[in-house]
């Protein structure tokens, strides 16, 4: 398959955070640590979207999605021999609680900041969006 220059997956991405405002993230089966949330389906907003990756993968309820996009970036996945260019959009979302169940997409979640993230597998669109935002603190 031919990957044009202009293609992107996009995918929809949620900021989650706690009381000490830590981004949650969630360690896949690969061992990289992402933002909750996953590939639009063909016909789908972000908004189902959201929701069902949630659901699907961590087995959390969503209770509320900000409706303005608190971020967009592109990120680029060199070792992906079929989608090497990601573009992924945020928002802001919230859960009825943190009561996480493993899949076998989802791991593990924990929350982050910029003293406990260095040791840790990111994937380069968290790594891009963490150094933009700890950049404007």
């Amino acid at each position: 398959m031919e990957v044009w220059p202009s293609w992107y997956r996009i995918s929809a991405k949620a900021l989650m955070y706690n009381d000490a405002w830590q981004f949650l993230l969630a360690k896949d089966n690969d061992w990289f640590w992402d933002f909750p949330g996953g590939w639009l389906d063909h016909g789908e907003d972000t908004f189902a979207c959201l929701t069902r990756e949630i659901q699907e993968e961590m087995w959390l309820e969503v209770s509320h999605i900000h409706p303005q996009v608190s971020c967009f970036l592109t990120a680029h996945k060199p070792y992906s021999k079929t989608r090497p260019w990601i573009a992924n959009v945020f928002y802001e979302v919230e859960v009825k609680n943190f009561d996480f169940t493993p899949s076998e997409e989802c791991v593990e979640i924990w929350f982050f900041d910029d003293t406990n993230i260095s040791h840790i597998k990111l994937l380069p669109n968290v790594k891009k969006i963490m150094e933009n935002f700890w950049e404007k603190e």
